[in-house]
């Protein structure tokens, strides 16, 4: 008699998601977090613990959205001045959003882009942070074990927001250092032959614009390539621009949304967009994500499926007067800009001073260091041992390369805009601290190579070749040739 709840030993009671690793943290990416929250840096109270340079948050202009709050306290309902809003905010629950939250997020997207380019109110989706955007544009055009080709180096929360729970996979498109690591037109046939020859089912192309982690632009012409591409091989093209605020050097941003205006043969229903305030604001914590396609089925099923993530709407009201503030949202656009473009200076001059360089980048809130001069040997295995000694000694979690799908060994992603500019300057004694460590330490190993190689040119052949042959310093007790002299 089988008792009810009596389950067999090797059923599994939980299922394939709640088991597998698809959630993507079993990564060196991940790890880096984790060593910094079991010891991490403070000041005074921890100072030679581990500083948090693996997390891409803007805390350069926090300030600013403090004093407009103080300024504006009706914009919340949670203060004197702005309770009389409260029964409305508190029982809105339209998943279409408030219309003013709307009608500002495009606002506020079309003066990021600088004016060129225009957002219908209409078609913004809310959803739950990035992640919740990026999953939910997914789940639109693929169904699982369908696939999108994806440029590399990407951001290694793609393989969790993208396939963990929508079972699409992420195939790269390989880019190397040679050229920048742009998208190039072979590797977008390679990446998609690659994928055919394998019986995988391509449905798209997902790229970050600008990148992460390279901290760069695309190009008008790379878009338009990718948007040529994916018309031509009827598949979507998804286009994570959450970073496109933080442009603060030339080239201009150019996204999507313009290229397709210039493009009259494009089906822009092929064209989708996720976006986010957490980097261009620096507020992750108010979990604003949004979907922004110019397909009606996908903005249709985008909403309703956008009621497991809303925003709230006490988010919504207070996001509505700030970001519909145009004389603050220019300004502090501008201010941001000018405080990341400061910071990346400092910090990669002084990375220069100890020979250390990045790649070229006009945006983001990191940096591309190349430390494949310090490996030992170019393979991930090297990076990841160089990546411990960082996190374990120098007390710094920067990301491996690895972790993004960097085809080649030796580049980390590095974060400068989430810590004062004390904090700054530890980190970048500790790097030089540790640089200098590792140049003096090669070029012990090299001059102990050359005075090897010298002493045993400099000594007669003959004595390596004669095994009758000692030095006195050889020579032991129990040796025949002692025996033979006594």
């Amino acid at each position: 008699m089988r008792i009810y709840g009596e389950e067999h030993p090797n059923q599994q009671i939980l299922s394939r998601i709640a088991t597998n690793d698809g959630h993507g943290e079993n990564s060196s990416y991940f790890d880096g977090w984790k060593a910094y929250e079991k010891d991490p840096f403070h000041l005074t109270d921890n100072p030679t613990g581990v500083i948090q340079m693996g997390l891409a948050e803007n805390q350069l202009s926090l300030d600013l959205i403090r004093d407009w709050m103080k300024k504006n306290p009706q914009a919340s309902i949670c203060t004197e001045e702005g309770v009389s809003e409260f029964e409305a905010i508190a029982n809105f629950q339209d998943y279409h959003g408030l219309p003013t939250f709307r009608k500002a997020i495009a606002q506020f997207m079309e003066k990021v882009r600088g004016g060129r380019a225009r957002f219908d109110p209409d078609r913004i989706v809310m959803s739950g942070g990035a992640t919740g955007a990026q999953e939910t544009i997914t789940f639109c055009p693929a169904d699982p074990g369908e696939a999108f080709l994806i440029p590399t180096p990407y951001y290694p929360g793609f393989d969790r927001d993208f396939r963990w729970r929508t079972g699409v996979q992420l195939l790269p498109i390989h880019c190397h250092s040679s050229n920048k690591f742009k998208i190039t037109q072979a590797a977008l046939e390679t990446a998609y032959r690659n994928a055919r020859n394998s019986h995988i089912r391509v449905k798209g192309i997902l790229m970050t614009n600008p990148s992460n982690p390279l901290g760069t632009t695309m190009d008008r012409e790379t878009l338009r390539t990718l948007v040529s591409f994916v018309n031509e091989k009827r598949m979507h093209l998804v286009c994570d621009e959450i970073f496109s605020g933080t442009v603060f050097d030339k080239p201009s941003y150019v996204s999507v949304s313009e290229v397709i205006e210039d493009e009259p043969y494009c089906d822009r229903d092929l064209i989708h967009i996720a976006y986010s305030l957490s980097k261009d604001l620096g507020v992750p914590g108010f979990r604003v994500g949004v979907i922004y396609s110019y397909n009606d089925a996908v903005v249709s099923c985008a909403r309703k499926m956008s009621s497991f993530g809303l925003v709230s709407s006490q988010t919504q009201h207070l996001l509505a007067s700030m970001l519909g503030d145009e004389e603050f949202t220019t300004s502090f656009l501008a201010t941001s800009r000018t405080r990341l473009c400061g910071r990346r200076r400092v910090f990669t001059d002084g990375l220069k001073r100890v020979g250390i360089h990045c790649l070229d980048g006009n945006a983001g809130l990191f940096c591309w260091m190349d430390l494949r001069p310090l490996l030992k040997e170019a393979t991930v295995e090297a990076e990841l041992r160089l990546w411990r000694v960082i996190i374990n000694d120098v007390k710094l979690n920067i990301s491996p390369g690895s972790s993004f799908h960097c085809s080649e060994p030796g580049w980390f992603r590095v974060c400068f805009a989430n810590m004062d500019d004390t904090a700054m300057k530890i980190a970048l004694r500790r790097i030089e601290s540790f640089v200098y460590r590792e140049n003096d330490a090669a070029v012990q190993a090299k001059n102990k190579r050359r005075w090897d190689e010298a002493l045993r040119l400099s000594l007669p052949r003959r004595r390596f070749e004669d095994p009758t042959i000692m030095t006195p310093h050889l020579m032991s007790p129990h040796s025949p040739l002692v025996q033979a002299a006594t």
